[in-house]
Parts: C-alpha cells; structure tokens; sequence
C-alpha cells in the first residue's frame, strides 16, 4: 500500500469508525436481536431462531399495522407530490410576493412536529369541540368525532403529514425547475405548444430525476412516521391509527418483547432499503438515457 493510499485511510478511519459504531454495529445487533426473546431488565435474553418471524406472519395484529402503514403511505406520498409540484410551478414564475409566499410553505418542514401533533389534536378534538367541529356546525353539519372513529382518524394523521411534508417537497421541486433550460420553453412557444404541452411533455420529463427523489424521501418520512400516532391517537381507536413505528416502539417499550419488535424493525429496515434501491436503480437508468 502507498503512501497515498495510508494518508486516505487514516484521513478516513474517524468518519469510518463513527460510522461503525452507530450505524453498522446498531443494525446488526439489530438483526441478531430479532432471532432472540427475553427482556434485558427481568430474564435476560436468549436465542430462538426465526420464532420471531415466523410469528410475525401468524400475527393478525401485525398485518393490520402493516396494512395501516401501506394505507398511510400511498395516501399521504401522493398528495404530497402533487400539490407542492402545482405550487413550485406556480412560484416558479414572476409573482407578487413570491418569496414571502415560499417562506410562508416552507415553515411547516421546520415546525417541531411534537407542537404541530398538538395542534392538530386541538383543531380536531371531539369534547370539548375543537375548531374544526364549531365550524361544521356553522354550515349545519353534525360534529365529527375525529379521534374516536376508526375512519376519520386516520385521515388527521394523514392531513398532518401531508402538510408538514409540503415545504421541503416544494422546495426540492423548485430546485428542479431552476434546472431545466429555459431555451427548452422557448423553443415550444415557438413550435405553438401551450402551457399543458409544455408541462407535460417538458417540465415532467426534466424533473423525472427529482421526482423519484422527492417520492422516495416522501415514502421514508411517512415510514417512520411516530409522532403523530404517540400524541394524537396513541395507534386507536382500535388499532386503525397504529403505524410500523409505533407498533415496533409498543411491543419493546410497552411490552418489553424485544426480540418481537426488533423483527418488526428488521423488516421496517427491509422496505427502507428496498425504497432506496428501487430509487437508485431508476436514478441510473435516467442517468445512462441522458
């Protein structure tokens, strides 16, 4: 080895290390936790095999969280794509008070969302009514019990994500528009394409490569979703509002299996990595096709 080749290597050993210690070593004791039962603070752990998986596709509990998860995260990736790619077109052009409007979307990405969970279970509370129910009656709607119901509850979650989502997907797609050459615009105005034609057969294409980055992101964030469960439902009413992160955090904290729930994180883990290879597999499709 030479001498560059050391110098490298030492240069990189701190960044490596740290990497080792609390990425590497975490997930792979993670691993071995989920082929083991017992509680660290009463009888000690000790191994099973795949018991743990093997119950987790017995587990009707399981699957339900799993199914809320999946329900959770297409309804909320899709909204939050959508409406901030309309929004950054819009700012993307010459507007009164674009900037202080940019700022004003981008607040909700820097918001703690423990204060908006609060929020959001004031706006919707049942007793006493919240603002949300005073303003249904208003227009002569009876009161919803948003908390309490197994089918609106999860839409609060989801309206909370969307919009604590919005800001950073906003601005990402703002980055990507910057990025494409105005020239491409030029020339379709000349060739008589309207403004459709032109987002749809310029625009979209241009920001393909940012799309699959920002669905990505957006999939993870809704993935590890927590807080929203922990403040404002607590994963009810009857289990219709409890997500992969809560159940995992239930099932070590609550009930201290821990075995359990780090099988459940394993395969939390899996998606993860999953959504991450699908994303880096298109990124380099689009990369040899430009």
């Amino acid at each position: 080895m030479d001498r560059d080749a050391i110098a490298a290597w030492i240069f990189l050993a701190p960044a490596l290390i740290l990497l080792g210690l609390f990425l590497l070593w975490p997930i792979a004791y993670l691993f071995y936790l989920s082929f083991t039962t017992g509680s660290f603070t009463l009888a000690g752990i000790r191994w099973i095999g795949g018991k743990n998986y093997l119950r987790l596709l017995s587990d009707p509990d399981f699957w339900q969280v799993l199914g809320n998860t999946a329900y959770f995260t297409i309804a909320t990736v899709i909204p939050s794509l959508i409406i901030p790619l309309v929004l950054a077109v819009l700012l993307n052009r010459s507007l009164a008070w674009r900037g202080l409007l940019r700022t004003a979307y981008f607040i909700p990405s820097i918001t703690s969302l423990v204060a908006v969970g609060l929020g959001f279970r004031w706006l919707f509370q049942p007793e006493p009514e919240g603002p949300v129910n005073l303003l249904l009656k208003t227009i002569g709607i009876e009161p919803i019990p948003w908390l309490s119901s197994t089918i609106w509850a999860m839409p609060v979650l989801i309206l909370l994500s969307i919009w604590k989502q919005l800001g950073f997907n906003l601005v990402v797609f703002l980055a990507g528009l910057q990025a494409i050459p105005i020239s491409r615009y030029e020339a379709a105005e000349l060739d008589g394409a309207n403004s459709w034609q032109q987002f749809w057969y310029i625009t979209l294409p241009g920001l393909r490569p940012t799309l699959v980055f920002a669905t990505v992101t957006t999939a993870i964030f809704t993935l590890r979703s927590f807080e929203q469960v922990y403040i404002i439902t607590g994963g009810g009413p009857l289990n219709s509002t409890n997500l992969l992160v809560y159940y995992i955090y239930d099932r070590a904290f609550g009930q201290f299996d821990f075995g359990y729930a780090a099988a459940a994180a394993t395969v939390l883990l899996a998606i993860a990595l999953l959504l991450v290879y699908l994303q880096l597999k298109v990124w380099g499709e689009e990369e040899i096709k430009s």
